[in-house]
Parts: structure tokens; sequence; C-alpha cells
């Protein structure tokens, strides 16, 4: 106990004299260099938080307008080699029954081509009851101009953005329609060979790809078209909570939903993963090259400054100074500039974040706003201050462990 007590209060008396001369140095010494140390380490660390931060908003974005526009949080879909979900009204009411479910919305989807003044574009059309619609997506509340669909509307038709397009064809991002605007007449041809022409009543415009190439009629359209009815392609389920896809998907498939289920995540995750998998290879990529760069910085600076200080490390020895102290008054040097650049690193994400909320990065898929999670956060700290311990630990051990003699010669 004697020993181990003895121990401890060494150990404690080198901490105070390590900390007093790192003190000291980082005093004495230029101060330029330990700002633009600093200034490196925080920039570092600002790189090492930024891009987790944009792929989990990519992520974020992504289920957010999954849910809002595309598929609801659970999808309903016909069963192995089926076309249609037949007796949907049937299968509506069984998942009604759910007290967590909000909106279920049957839809009708099929291929068609649009023709508007000579432009020609293939996409897809979906038919939906406007009502059940509005209890499951935020489509309705996407309006770029006209109105939305009413139940009873038949020969009116809502065109996605992208589809639409814009007179000035150097504005759209693929091929278009040409401008269509809320009023004209637009031609349809169903992939039955049908052929209709439709007033647009509205244009829609929520940033999801997936979404503003699309053509909206109501369902009844739609069996009218194809002479069907109580049929769908798929059904929307909106659940109360998300999060609880998984535990719901069961629960509907004990309530003798014998049809395909799939989450959201499930119905979009190619290409949001190919996405994600791209982001996090240049992220890994990024988080080397910084670490490397932080390893040369703080190698360099402890370097060049214990090569200018052997004489005086050599004088410390020569009168007692155990060269543990020299090495562990160097590692707290390092500490200091690492926790200095990681708080001014801090703060800069910080203002880069609040910028980039109010001015998002504007993706293919939608705008994308940063998303700061904890663990990117802890894991930039803590390997921004490894590596530089050890990077700080290398040249100073070499120096602290030379001869006396040769140190104070400066051989």
């Amino acid at each position: 106990m004697e020993t181990t007590a003895s121990a401890l209060i060494m150990t404690g008396h080198h901490l105070s004299v390590a900390f007093f001369l790192a003190i000291r140095s980082i005093q004495r010494g230029n101060r330029f260099t330990f700002l633009l140390t600093v200034a490196i380490m925080g920039l570092v660390f600002v790189n090492l938080v930024f891009l987790p931060s944009i792929i989990s908003g990519v992520v974020v974005n992504f289920n957010s307008q999954s849910i809002d526009y595309n598929y609801g949080n659970l999808v309903i879909e016909p069963r192995e080699n089926s076309l249609y979900i037949t007796g949907v009204s049937e299968v509506k009411q069984k998942i009604d029954q759910i007290s967590e479910v909000t909106g279920t919305s049957p839809r009708l989807s099929a291929g068609a081509t649009y023709n508007y003044h000579g432009n020609q574009i293939s996409g897809q059309i979906i038919g939906f009851n406007p009502r059940y619609e509005q209890e499951v997506t935020l489509l309705h509340t996407k309006l770029k101009e006209g109105e939305f669909l009413a139940e009873g509307d038949t020969d009116r038709i809502l065109l996605g953005s992208q589809l639409a397009g814009n007179i000035d064809e150097r504005l759209d991002k693929t091929d278009s329609l040409g401008g269509v605007t809320t009023g004209d007449s637009v031609d349809v041809i169903f992939n039955n060979g049908v052929k209709k022409t439709l007033k647009v009543k509205g244009i829609l415009e929520t940033g999801s790809f997936g979404v503003d190439r699309n053509g909206f009629v109501t369902l009844k359209e739609m069996e009218q078209v194809y002479g069907i009815s109580d049929t769908a392609t798929s059904v929307l389920v909106k659940l109360s909570q998300n999060g609880d896809e998984e535990k719901y998907k069961m629960i509907l498939m004990e309530y003798g939903i014998a049809e395909k289920i799939r989450t959201f995540q499930e119905k979009g995750q190619g290409f949001v993963n190919d996405a994600i998998r791209s982001f996090e290879i240049i992220n890994a990529i990024s988080t080397m090259v910084s670490l490397v760069i932080a390893i040369v910085v703080i190698f360099i600076v402890i370097f060049i400054n214990t090569i200018n200080k052997r004489r005086q490390i050599g004088i410390l020895k020569a009168i007692g100074i155990n060269k543990r102290i020299i090495v562990y008054s160097y590692i707290i040097q390092v500490l200091i500039i690492a926790t200095c650049g990681i708080l001014l690193g801090l703060a800069l994400s910080s203002g880069l974040v609040t910028y980039l909320t109010y001015n998002p990065l504007v993706f293919p898929g939608g705008a994308v706003y940063p998303v700061v999670e904890s663990g990117p956060v802890i894991r930039s700290v803590i390997s921004l201050a490894l590596v530089s311990l050890i990077s700080g630990f290398i040249p100073s051990w070499k120096t602290a462990n030379e001869p006396i003699l040769d140190a104070i010669r400066g051989q």
C-alpha cells in the first residue's frame, strides 16, 4: 500500500512539473506556429464531422421523402405471380382496424406515354382516391400551381414538375414535356392502348425525383380506363409513429394480410444504399487523409520543438529532471493543442451547420440539411486526441532518451 501511495504521489509530482514546463514552453514559443497548428487541427476536426453529417442528412431526407410523398410507412403489394391486389376494399378494412394506422391509400399504377405539343415522354401514371391519399401522404401540400384532385374528378391530371418541365429546356434537369402549365391539355396513352386527353389541374413539386416524374389521376379515372374495380397495384399505409415499420409489418400479417408487405426502406433501399455506400467510401478516404495531416503536423511541430530545445532538455536532465517529466510535458502540449483545435473545430462546425440549415445543399433527391450525431463527433474527438498523442510522443521520447552530453552539445 505504501509503495502504491508513493508511486501515485511521484506520478502526481511528475505531472505537475510537466504541466508547468508545458505551459512555459507554449508561452515562450512562437505564437504564430501555435495558432496555425490549432487552426489546422480545427479544420481537420471540421472535415471529420462535416461529411458524416451530410450522409446523415441524406438518410433523413430520403426517409422523410419516402414516407411523406412516395410510400407512407408500409406498402402492401400483390401476391407472388399476381399483377393486382383484388378485393382491395376488404384489405383496406382489415388494415384500418389497427389503432396505430392513421390512414391507408389504395393506388393503381401503370405505364403511360405523355404527349404535349410534339414532346413525348414515357413514364408512370398513378391513380388514387384523393381523400384517402391525404390521410397518408403530403402530396396535397406540394402544389406548385393549380389545385389538388377531388374525389369525383375525371379527365383531370396532376403532373410532377419534372415531367411538366419548363418552356426553356435549359432549366430542365431531364427530358420533359416542355413547359406544361395548369389548364393545358395533355394526351396520355395508357399501356393498354387507351388514349385520353386530360386537362392539367395542377403541378406538383416535392423535390423527390421519383414523384416529380409522374402523373396522377383519380382511382375512378384509372378504373374506367382499365375496366376494373376494387383493385389496386399497391396500398400505402401510414402509421402514427415512424420507426415501428418492422413491428407493424408482422402485425399486419397477424391480421390476415396475405399480400406482400414491404417497409419504405425496403422499397427504396437500392438507390439510397448505393448513394450512402459512395458517400461512405469518400468519407473513409477523407478521414484517413485528415488524420494523416494531423499526425504529420503535430509530429513536425513537436519534432522541431524538441530539436530546437535539445540543449535545454539536456540541462534539465543534468539537474535531475526525470525524462518521464520531459515526455509528459510534450504530451501535455500536444493535448492542449488538440483541445484548442477541437474546440475551434466545434465552433466552426456549429457555424457551418447553422449556415447550411438556412442554405441547404440541393441534391437530385431534394434539399439536404446536415444532421450532426453524437457518435461521429465523439469518434472524431477520440481519434484526433489519439493521433495527436502518438505523433507527439514519438519525437519527445526519442529526444528525452538521448545521452545528456549529446543533448547539451546539440550532437
